[in-house]
């Protein structure tokens, strides 16, 4: 499939008389697509019942005029403010009960029927009106569903929600008690609807309470997700898509992105490093104008996975954003780097945000391809200098991995419920274990944790995975590979309790945990062969051959053949040597990389970006800062 570039546009928010000159300009900058309609609510249906489409039928004639495509977005991220007078309830409550409201966006609950039934008339009005219209070729629902911790919801209408989700999933209070544990602490409950939220609760409440509202709170997700997908199917034979966040597991997206035909995320390198990524200040100072050097490939093979082989960046950080703590402008060469990054990882199109710089309300400190006065910002130039690439470079296939990573999104809600240790966190212990892999040159394929078939892997990773499903655990049994499962791995029931047999019960493997510790950030577990464990320790007995030991005599790393078990969190050091002692017994080819320097092989070309502010020096060729060289293979 050829590789495109696009850009988010709101014409709406711009005279009308600029419409065409700004396709114009798309169009001859060498774009594709361009993303319209997702927060125009007010503008659709002015008032209840009452449509206004005939500004939208022109811009988006405009645009197909310009020889672009139009992906439309349904606008149920921003209810307009008759909305709120429509329906009162509908706004979510946050854990302390007090409600999300109207002034910004997001401001609905999953859970309210009213709203939803609100969204599907809009929804159903624009697949009706632009289904079969032949500019119309994509389709978006809503927008970055969770964005502003906005998936867990504590109003009347969650509430009544998730005493039915629990009704139809356990049938009886007797049986939700027993997998509870409720006669822990005179629990127990007679009646679903004696059963509130988990929150507002002395002190912490059952974490069974709580894994269960998350799995219904994803499920909601899922459901309201599915509402729009099924209505536009109906209308329109375009693709669908939702555009994904990074670093936001509120809900499993494998689950949402069952009903899609791809998964798109907003990458925002700079605004990531400075607001979510935990780095050391080093770090951050290193690649304050780069980004982290791996943080956006995780989230690309992540959505590769999730969109089954489709997926698009479809807002793509193109100068200082608004919303971080502090807001660097990239390095020049960054805009070109990161869309060049996702096509090697397999992007079909990458869409910059935005067009132009808005001169008003929240996002006018957001740069845009163009200023606010409609001359070329920074990224103009990088763009246009990838779309001339393109034009030149045969298609990127993606390339055969041989390491598989394994992402579960309900283990991410479980180890937030109950992380033991302040510093441990089921997201960076994965990302970490992946920045391992990167470190090596190596390709990585990302799979959801049903996986039933892994014999496409020489290694196949599994940190921190809550519950083995039964499809994994068959995948694993077959799998003719390494396997490198833990710290964590399979410690917990589906109901949140304590297996028995002790974890992590893997066929074959003669380990079980007794003890486990979690590790301030000043006591780290030396290992004998150098580097420790930190974050987190587990304490095995058992006949397993041991593989990695502390300098306190017990294991660090166990193995039965080629299942191995690690017990704790591996520093830089001690993860290097366990990956690349891994990589030799499978005949995997490594490739140690200097720091900031990443690699990514595609079916035809090997990739290589350099992240760093400096040129880095690699098989004799000199690859600028923010610069990206490849190589036909």
């Amino acid at each position: 499939m050829k590789r495109t570039l696009g850009v988010c546009y709101y014409p709406e928010h711009w005279p009308e008389a600029q419409w065409q000159e700004d396709a114009a300009r798309m169009a001859a900058l060498g774009l594709t697509w361009v993303r319209i309609g997702e927060f125009a609510w007010s503008r659709m249906e002015p008032t209840p019942g009452t449509y206004d489409w005939a500004w939208l039928d022109r811009a988006i004639e405009t645009l197909g005029a310009a020889g672009l495509k139009v992906v439309l977005g349904t606008p149920t991220a921003t209810p307009p403010r008759w909305m709120i007078d429509r329906h009162p309830d509908m706004l979510a409550l946050d854990k302390d009960g007090k409600p999300r409201g109207f002034g910004s966006r997001r401001h609905y609950c999953f859970s309210h029927l009213g709203y939803r039934a609100e969204c599907a008339k809009i929804v159903t009005a624009m697949a009706e009106r632009y289904g079969k219209n032949p500019h119309v070729a994509a389709w978006q629902t809503d927008n970055e569903y969770a964005c502003h911790a906005t998936t867990l919801s504590y109003s009347k209408a969650a509430t009544d929600g998730f005493r039915n989700w629990l009704a139809q999933k356990y049938q009886s209070p007797d049986a939700l008690n027993r997998a509870w544990g409720n006669v822990f602490w005179s629990m127990e409950y007679a009646d679903f609807n004696d059963i509130g939220l988990p929150n507002l609760t002395v002190t912490e409440p059952n974490p069974s309470h709580v894994m269960d509202f998350r799995r219904f709170a994803s499920d909601e997700v899922v459901s309201f997700n599915r509402l729009q997908t099924e209505i536009i199917r109906r209308h329109s034979p375009a693709p669908i898509a939702h555009n994904y966040m990074g670093a936001v597991t509120e809900f499993d997206h494998f689950g949402t992105g069952a009903d899609l035909d791809i998964a798109s995320w907003d990458s925002y390198p700079l605004g990531f490093l400075s607001d979510r990524i935990p780095a050391p200040a080093d770090h951050k100072l290193r690649f304050v104008r780069q980004g982290d050097p791996d943080f956006q490939a995780f989230h690309h093979d992540l959505y590769r996975a999730v969109g089954r082989g489709r997926w698009w960046i479809m807002e793509q950080q193109p100068g200082p954003v608004n919303w971080a703590p502090y807001n660097p402008d990239p390095l020049p060469g960054m805009a070109r780097l990161w869309a060049w990054e996702a096509f090697a990882h397999g992007a079909e199109a990458v869409c910059y945000f935005r067009w132009r710089q808005a001169p008003f309300a929240q996002e006018q400190m957001h740069a845009g391809l163009l200023r606010p006065d409609s001359a070329p910002a920074q990224a103009f130039g990088e763009a246009m200098q990838v779309a001339g690439e393109l034009a030149q470079m045969p298609d990127v296939g993606t390339a055969s991995a041989d390491v598989a990573l394994i992402f579960d999104y309900a283990s991410d809600w479980a180890w937030e419920i109950q992380p033991q240790g302040r510093s441990f966190s089921y997201f960076w212990l994965v990302f970490h274990i992946y920045k391992g892999l990167r470190r090596l040159g190596l390709n990585v394929d990302i799979l959801p944790p049903d996986t039933g078939d892994l014999s496409a892997y020489k290694l196949v990773l599994a940190p921190g995975l809550f519950t083995l499903s039964d499809p994994l655990k068959a995948a694993l049994a077959a799998h003719q590979g390494t396997a490198i499962l833990g710290p964590r791995t399979n410690s917990k029931t589906a109901n949140f309790s304590i297996p028995v047999p002790l974890p992590p019960n893997l066929a074959g493997l003669d380990a079980k945990v007794i003890r486990v510790e979690s590790l301030p950030p000043d006591v780290p577990v030396p290992l004998a062969q150098g580097g420790a464990l930190v974050h987190w320790r587990e304490k095995l007995e058992g006949t397993a051959d041991v593989t990695e030991v502390a300098e306190d005599g017990w294991p660090a790393l166990v193995s039965a053949g080629r299942m191995n078990y690690l017990a704790g969190w591996p520093d830089d050091q001690a993860l290097q040597r366990i990956l690349h002692r891994a990589c030799l017994a499978e005949g995997i080819e490594s490739d140690p990389l200097p720091e900031g320097l990443r690699r990514r092989d595609t079916a035809t070309h090997r990739f290589m970006f350099n992240y760093n502010s400096v040129p880095a020096e690699w098989g004799g060729v000199t690859i600028p800062p923010a610069g990206v060289h490849w190589t036909a293979l």
